[in-house]
C-alpha cells in the first residue's frame, strides 16, 4: 500500500509522550492532515520556481549576500566552527551541497519574487526529490520547530485529557473538516492516505487528536480569558505609525533633525532636498529596541526622535501616529488566541513531553 520510500532522518525521534515516539515523518504527516504544511509548501514551491526561472535567464548571484545569510543561520545556531557546522548538518542528514542550495533558493526568491507565478504542486503526490528538498526547508527555516511545537500541544493534550469524553459528533466534525480542507469526497480517503503511506487507524487517530485539542482550546478561549489577555498585551502591541529617512552619517542625521525640530520642515521636504531615502512604517512597540520603547511611549504624535543607530548609518523618526491594540484587528485576535493556548499548552508539554533534539522556532 505505501508508496512513499522512506528517508534517512523520518525516523529521527524529536520527542516523546509517554510510551509514544514522535519522528520527523509523524511530525510532517501530522501536520499535513492538519493543513499546517500549506504555506510553507507554497512558500517551496514558489521559491524553486524562481530558481528556476534564474537558471534559465543564466543570472549571476551574489555569494557575498548568500555567504552573509549561511552565517547569519550559524551564528543563530551557535555553529562557530566549519566542524560544529558539519555535526549539526550530520544529525539532520543535510548535505553541504543541500545546505547552500537551501539559501540560493532564498536568494533568488527574494530577487524575483513578484515576477514569478509558481504552477500550483499537490504535496502528497509530489516526487520524492521534492519532498526531501521539502524536509530540507523546513528543518533550515525554522518551520519544522513550530510543527513540533503544535504537535507537542496535542500530544500533551490528548495524554491529559480524559478521552472518554470525546463525543464521535466532535471526531465527525473534525473529519468534515479535513475533507473540505482538502476538496475531497470521503470515498477518496484511501487513495489519500495511500499517497501520504498512511492507513485508516492512523487517520482516526489524528482525528481524535484534533478534536480533543479542539475542545481544549474552545475552553481556554472564553471572552473574559480574551480580554483579560488583551488587557495585558496593551503596551506591547501599541502601534506607531511613522515616517523614517535613512542616513549614511550621525552628522547629515542631525543636521535633518534640528531642520524638522527647528525649521518645521516635513520628513518628505527633508528626504526630498537631501535625496535620503524615505519611506512610511507601522512598528509595534514589542518590537522595537527594548532602550527606545520608553521615548517611543512618552511622545506624542508629530514628535521627533533623536537621529537612531542602524547598522551603518542612521534613522531620522518622526512619530505621526499611536494606535492601542483593536480586539476586533484579526491579527490581533490571533496574538490573543496564540498566547492563551501556549500558556496552557506549554505547562501540559512540560508535564508529558520529553524532547530529544533541540529546535529553533521561527514564531
Amino acid at each position: 500500500m505505501v508508496t512513499r520510500q522512506p528517508i534517512a532522518t523520518e525516523t529521527l525521534v524529536i520527542f516523546t509522550c509517554g510510551d509514544e515516539s514522535y519522528t520527523i515523518r509523524d511530525l510532517l504527516d501530522s501536520a499535513l492532515i492538519r493543513g499546517d504544511l500549506a504555506s510553507a509548501w507554497q512558500e517551496l514551491v514558489h521559491l524553486m520556481a524562481c530558481e528556476e526561472q534564474a537558471m534559465g535567464l543564466h543570472l549571476k548571484a551574489d555569494e557575498s549576500v548568500i555567504n552573509l545569510a549561511m552565517q547569519a543561520f550559524r551564528y543563530k545556531h551557535d555553529l562557530i566552527t566549519a566542524e560544529e557546522t558539519e555535526q549539526w548538518l550530520e544529525v539532520w542528514a543535510i548535505t553541504l551541497e543541500d545546505f547552500m542550495k537551501y539559501f540560493a533558493r532564498v536568494y533568488w526568491g527574494s530577487l524575483l519574487r513578484e515576477s514569478v507565478v509558481a504552477e500550483p504542486i499537490d504535496c502528497p503526490s509530489a516526487p520524492a526529490e521534492m519532498r526531501e528538498i521539502f524536509r530540507v526547508h523546513l528543518i533550515l527555516s525554522g518551520e519544522l520547530s513550530n510543527i513540533a511545537t503544535r504537535s507537542s500541544w496535542r500530544a500533551a493534550g490528548h495524554k491529559s485529557a480524559d478521552n472518554g469524553n470525546i463525543s464521535s459528533q466532535l471526531v465527525e466534525a473534525e473529519e468534515e473538516l479535513f475533507f473540505q480542507r482538502e476538496e475531497l469526497r470521503e470515498s477518496m480517503l484511501g487513495d489519500w492516505l495511500n499517497r501520504v503511506g498512511r492507513d485508516a487507524e492512523w487517520f482516526e487517530k489524528q482525528m481524535s487528536l484534533e478534536a480533543v485539542f479542539r475542545q481544549q482550546a474552545d475552553a481556554l478561549l472564553t471572552p473574559q480569558t480574551r480580554r483579560r489577555e488583551l488587557a495585558a498585551l496593551r503596551l506591547p502591541l501599541t502601534r506607531f505609525d511613522t515616517e523614517i529617512i535613512e542616513f549614511d552619517s550621525r552628522e547629515a542625521a542631525r543636521e535633518a533633525f534640528l531642520c524638522g525640530r527647528d525649521d518645521g520642515l516635513s520628513m518628505a521636504e527633508i528626504a526630498a532636498e537631501g535625496r535620503y531615502p524615505y519611506r512610511n512604517l507601522q512598528l509595534v512597540l514589542e518590537n522595537i529596541d527594548d532602550a527606545l520603547q520608553q521615548k517611543f511611549l512618552s511622545l506624542s504624535p508629530g514628535s521627533l526622535l533623536e537621529p537612531i543607530a542602524r547598522g551603518d548609518g542612521f534613522q531620522l523618526c518622526k512619530i505621526t501616529g499611536k494606535h492601542e491594540p483593536d480586539g476586533e484587528d484579526p491579527a490581533v485576535r490571533r496574538r490573543v488566541k496564540r498566547r492563551i493556548l501556549a500558556r496552557h499548552f506549554s505547562e501540559l508539554a512540560a508535564k508529558h513531553i520529553v524532547w530529544h533534539i533541540t529546535l529553533n522556532p521561527t514564531e
